[in-house]
């Protein structure tokens, strides 16, 4: 094969090759749910994606013989930076056929990049960082990922692994048969729902749904308990405003309220529980082929049949708790409400995503609530100096 190019995008014609690319990689991969195609290309335009504000970004795109055949990210966020006191780049939106030299020229832009910035560590896959899709699936490729979850080839693996990136944090996908709770979630662990009547009964925590009508309140309250609650968590990365307002609003059609849980005190929001519908479970029914103004099209359908389809499972996707109140039962009063909501709309399955290797309690607990891991995504390393 000839030698790969390397080309930096810099027009929209580049990006939109590097946002359509995945398609030709994952051809005939029953498991792999494409993105609706404008939303990718929001995601890699810095007009759009306020984490553009913060970072910098270079997108980098492999060609043999004028076909694109590779794609990467160098990624540096100012801000993570600025909060763990690190200089850490990152790479992302790793997409390659297999083939190992592509792969090696890539990770060599990538790296190249970001330890020009003054970076002595590059880590990923991030895209773009923790608070957006992470982490390489090494185990589990025998089902779809659920809905802001990742998925690549098994062969991409060997060619991280062989570059020198070392792992750094396993990230765990449990799931779990809604069914075993019973019809009222009669059947959850008793302590926890003991716990949890008890702290309704003493009613200085108060736990209530979303309120939809109030929808830009409930993002400062979102906020405030996020940005606290997950502060201690590896990888951990404070949003801004703009960047929580972008999440929510591309999530606000998604959101179902009852399965939205605040807890407060004296109106102090503490806590927070988002269950979401997997959306991917819709999407993988109406499979596109970007291409021309055909793809937009084929992008409406597929966005009004997922909002239109109840699916089979649910992702509890944040569930916090702020420092100073946890161990009170909190957590306990969201796990019932939020069963007893899924089961009352039908949801047979969970997956509770993802969970550091090294948080023990969460571990813990999800196993007592009757989960398993069933897929593992691996977050890596390597040091530039």
């Amino acid at each position: 094969m000839a030698t790969p190019q390397i080309e930096v995008v810099e027009s929209r014609r580049q990006r939109d090759e590097f946002a359509a690319f995945p398609w030709k990689v994952y051809e005939g991969d029953r498991y792999w749910v494409p993105s609706l195609f404008w939303d990718r290309q929001r995601f890699l335009d810095p007009k759009h994606n306020p984490f553009f504000e913060h970072s910098d970004v270079r997108l980098f795109i492999a060609r043999q013989g004028g076909e694109v055949v590779g794609t990467v990210a160098g990624i540096v966020n100012h801000n993570h930076n600025a909060f763990h006191n690190e200089k850490t780049g990152h790479f992302g939106l790793f997409e390659v056929y297999d083939d190992p030299d592509v792969a090696r020229a890539l990770l060599d832009a990538a790296s190249d990049y970001v330890k020009g910035l003054g970076m002595d560590t590059v880590v990923g896959p991030m895209n773009m960082s923790t608070n957006d899709e992470c982490g390489l699936l090494i185990d589990g490729f025998d089902s779809p990922p659920v809905a802001m979850m990742t998925y690549n080839p098994r062969y991409y693996e060997s060619m991280i692994t062989d570059y020198g990136f070392e792992k750094v944090m396993d990230l765990y996908a449990y799931l779990i048969d809604t069914n075993i709770y019973g019809p009222q979630a009669e059947n959850l662990p008793h302590k926890i729902v003991q716990g949890a009547e008890k702290l309704l009964q003493d009613g200085v925590v108060t736990v209530r749904k979303a309120q939809m009508s109030s929808f830009e309140d409930e993002l400062v309250r979102a906020k405030a308990v996020y940005n606290s609650a997950w502060g201690r968590n590896w990888g951990f990365v404070p949003m801004t405003d703009p960047e929580i307002e972008h999440l929510a609003h591309g999530l606000k059609h998604l959101i179902d309220p009852d399965m939205v849980l605040f807890a407060e005190h004296d109106g102090r929001p503490v806590g927070i529980a988002v269950a979401l519908p997997d959306v991917n479970e819709a999407l993988l029914r109406v499979y596109p082929r970007p291409g021309g103004f055909l793809r937009f099209l084929y992008d409406g359908a597929r966005f009004l049949w997922a909002k239109r389809t109840r699916p089979r499972l649910f992702r509890l996707l944040i569930m916090g708790v702020i420092e100073e109140y946890r161990n009170r039962g909190i957590d306990g009063v969201f796990y019932v409400e939020v069963a007893k909501a899924a089961l009352a709309k039908g949801y047979r399955q969970s997956e509770m995503s993802w969970i550091l290797e090294n948080n023990v309690m969460m571990n813990r607990i999800i196993k007592r609530l009757g989960g398993h891991v069933y897929k593992t995504y691996r977050v890596y390393g390597k040091s530039l100096t």
